[in-house]
């Protein structure tokens, strides 16, 4: 399966060709190595090089930049792509999202500066979002910022930081006004190398997603020059964050097809090959119409997701829109998770087998990036009730 159909509008030939090239990057250099990644807990810098070398981050930026001029489209389809394989580890997720925030905040300098080291994999992004007592109040983040000469000094601590631990550059969130509430929350970029006072945590265990490195973060009296601010004043942060949060959301839905579509698959030869009352699995009714149940939910989010990216392009994906994404995509996706993990019977709960990761992998979906309650609740009041 692929995330561009017949019906796509959105999709040019470009788009497909790149969809061709990335899965069979990702088949050749990903997919023998996700079991590894999950067991030492980082992906390899050297897998962000290669797809650094072959374009896969440049898609929606600018040639001057290093990338290839192109719209989301491209990096939705890497995403999606990531997901066809069965990975959970390449934060390349993290590392779009701090692209998009560079692309539409960033100053000509800042772009020049650190848009060619991320799109050719040399620089790996975070973003410091999350802290231990605030979850997804961003507006309540106690890690401050205060100016001392033409620098920042930031004080505080970030958990659940994805790409935590390899992360070049991290995008802070942090109060410059701490009287001002969601108004005085900024963004300010730290380059991690040689800064003092910056220190990582450990390496977060985790129930799935064990190949993606998550990190705590901790900051104390840090300088980073006033220069790093993303914006052109203090106290756009929240703004520039509710700004950004549709293609992360819709990103989410995105990466459940991939996961949906993968887990199917094997599950389809699974069922065909074993064998139980003298019968292969795949010929009780009961399995074929529970595929067909996980297959009928895996095309209505398909057509869900690429009119999302298609309202994405135009700027006319709303937030109300982007959450039923989010919220649906990863509900789905744990339903088909626990649905196919099922049809493994026993095998499913062996880790040998790629749908029990899956399982675990996919639980997270419905937590980050806002959770699934909180989805309804943005859904409910685009709805005036």
């Amino acid at each position: 399966m692929s995330l561009i159909t017949n019906t796509t509008n959105w999709a040019s030939d470009e788009h497909v060709m790149f969809a061709d090239s990335t899965r069979k990057l990702f088949e050749a250099e990903m997919a023998p190595n996700v079991e590894k990644w999950a067991e030492q807990g980082v992906v390899d810098r050297a897998f962000w090089k290669t797809v650094g070398q072959q374009g896969v981050m440049g898609g929606a930026v600018a040639e001057d930049y290093g990338g290839s001029g192109g719209d989301i489209g491209f990096d939705a389809i890497a995403i999606y792509e990531q997901g066809r394989v069965g990975d959970t580890g390449w934060g390349y997720g993290i590392q779009t999202i701090v692209i998009h925030y560079l692309n539409a905040y960033g100053s000509e300098e800042q772009k020049a500066k650190w848009l060619p080291r991320l799109v050719s994999g040399e620089s790996v992004a975070a973003i410091a979002m999350t802290e231990p007592g605030t979850g997804s109040d961003l507006q309540n983040v106690q890690t401050f910022a205060v100016k001392d000469g033409n620098h920042y000094k930031i004080n505080g601590s970030k958990i659940f930081i994805t790409n935590g631990h390899t992360a070049d550059l991290i995008v802070v969130v942090a109060k410059t006004d701490r009287s001002a509430g969601a108004k005085g929350v900024s963004l300010i970029i730290l380059e991690t190398e040689d800064a003092v006072g910056f220190r990582r945590g450990r390496n977060l265990k985790k129930l799935g997603m064990k190949g993606s490195d998550t990190a705590e973060l901790f900051f104390e009296d840090v300088r980073v020059p006033t220069a790093n601010l993303l914006g052109p004043e203090e106290g756009q942060g929240f703004y520039q964050l509710m700004k950004q949060l549709p293609w992360e959301r819709l990103m989410i839905g995105i990466t459940a097809l991939g996961f949906i579509d993968f887990a199917i698959a094997e599950t389809v030869k699974y069922v065909q090959d074993r064998k139980a009352f003298g019968n292969r699995i795949m010929d009780f009714q009961n399995t074929r119409f529970k595929l067909a149940e996980c297959k009928t939910k895996a095309e209505l989010l398909r057509t869900f997701v690429n009119d999302g990216i298609a309202r994405l392009e135009a700027g006319e994906l709303d937030a109300a829109t982007a959450s039923m994404a989010k919220w649906w995509g990863s509900q789905t996706q744990n339903e088909v998770m626990h649905e196919c993990l099922q049809l493994h019977g026993g095998y499913g709960f062996m880790m040998e087998y790629p749908i029990a990761r899956l399982y675990a992998d996919s639980r997270v979906q419905m937590i980050y990036g806002g959770t699934n309650e909180i989805m309804k609740e943005l859904i409910a009041r685009s709805m005036d009730i």
